[in-house]
């Protein structure tokens, strides 16, 4: 049981609470469509007491099967695949989000490592993040400075995404 005291990761832990507490405090919801952050930002999310009020559903997209069967993707976005942007992350995001009428949806797909490609968004620790709301999606994208650290990737893009969250929420995020 000792291990079960380590999740979510500590340094999601203090993110998570005040997204959670945001959310139920203005009533509203959110959903999850995420890549390489594994089902972490989903699971940090369903950690927390009473989550069943403000969390609607959430797909981990990590394959391109699950990715045309559940995130919306066409024979266009396969076709000119070159790895993740935030143009590919904000359209999951709003197709996540108007399926399970969320009040926001996050979506985010990185290149965790340990291994990569030659462009800027396939370089170990990139993740494109985006926020669906019924006023538009926020985009960010950044890179995490942690090579190819897969574990340590994964942990950050998932607070990166709930960090553009909480900024959409506050009304700190531009879209």
């Amino acid at each position: 049981m000792a291990e079960a005291k380590e999740f979510p990761p500590r340094s999601v832990r203090p993110i998570v609470n005040e997204v959670v507490a945001l959310l139920k405090e203005r009533h509203e919801t959110v959903s999850v469509a995420e890549t390489a952050a594994g089902g972490i930002i989903s699971a940090s999310l369903l950690s927390a007491p009473g989550a069943s009020a403000i969390y609607k559903g959430g797909l981990t997209v990590y394959t391109l099967e699950s990715r045309v069967a559940f995130a919306g993707w066409t024979q266009e976005n396969i076709t000119n695949y070159k790895g993740p942007t935030t143009d590919i992350v904000a359209g999951m995001a709003s197709n996540v989000r108007s399926k399970l009428g969320s009040t926001y949806t996050i979506s985010e797909s990185g290149t965790a490592g340990p291994t990569g490609g030659d462009t800027p968004n396939r370089t170990p620790g990139y993740v494109a993040l985006a926020v669906a709301t019924e006023h538009g999606t926020y985009k960010r994208e950044l890179s995490t400075g942690l090579g190819g650290d897969r574990e340590a990737n994964m942990i950050a893009f998932a607070v990166e995404a709930l960090k553009l969250l909480r900024d959409v929420i506050k009304g700190n995020a531009k879209p």
